[in-house]
């Protein structure tokens, strides 16, 4: 039963994970404090207050290493300082104002498959706009946002096991709330 549970909450919020596409084509600007590159291994470790943008998405944090592979995908690693946590945000496609945004201690970011893991006191979000939709948080988040589909484990490895940790996720309700002046609906008669 609980594992049925856990599927249906996941499937109910698959929404969260799908990111704008046009994200993959456009190039990216990292702005930091300092940078250290390694050419011949394609390695460059920006320090100091680093954005990384790519369209929509952004990336920030204290430090991110950066690598490139011969095919020209990137990735990247996020780490937090103590007190300020990794984060991502990127638009959503599709109509209006979507959002989703995340943190963690540790993020790692896949640039050819669109894959972001984020460890330890892991958190991702929805927005509409800038009112937050439904949240969740865990140890350890995969989240997939071309297949839009994302999963929770309670340990930062990326391995849930018994006495590990325990995720949370709040899930909005889709009704819309009545206007405060409109009459109390009455349930249908003969109930």
């Amino acid at each position: 039963m609980k594992k049925i549970l856990i599927s249906a909450l996941l499937l109910c919020a698959a929404g969260l994970a799908q990111a704008e596409k046009a994200d993959s084509y456009k190039p990216t600007e990292i702005k930091f404090d300092q940078v250290d590159v390694d050419d011949v291994k394609q390695i460059r470790t920006f320090t100091g207050n680093v954005i990384l943008t790519r369209g929509t998405l952004q990336m920030k944090s204290s430090k991110a290493v950066v690598t490139q592979d011969p095919e020209g995908y990137q990735y990247v690693t996020l780490t937090s300082v103590p007190g300020t946590p990794a984060t991502f945000r990127q638009k959503r496609d599709g109509e209006g104002e979507q959002w989703v945004e995340g943190e963690a201690e540790r993020i790692e970011y896949d640039g050819k498959i669109e894959l972001v893991k984020l460890f330890n006191k892991a958190k991702v979000r929805r927005l509409e706009g800038s009112k937050p939709s439904d949240e969740v948080q865990g140890e350890f988040i995969y989240y997939d946002s071309r297949k839009e589909f994302f999963s929770v484990k309670n340990t930062a490895t990326g391995e849930s096991k018994p006495g590990g940790g325990r995720g949370t996720m709040v899930i909005q309700p889709s009704a819309k709330r009545p206007p405060p002046d409109a009459p109390a609906q009455q349930p249908p008669a003969g109930k």
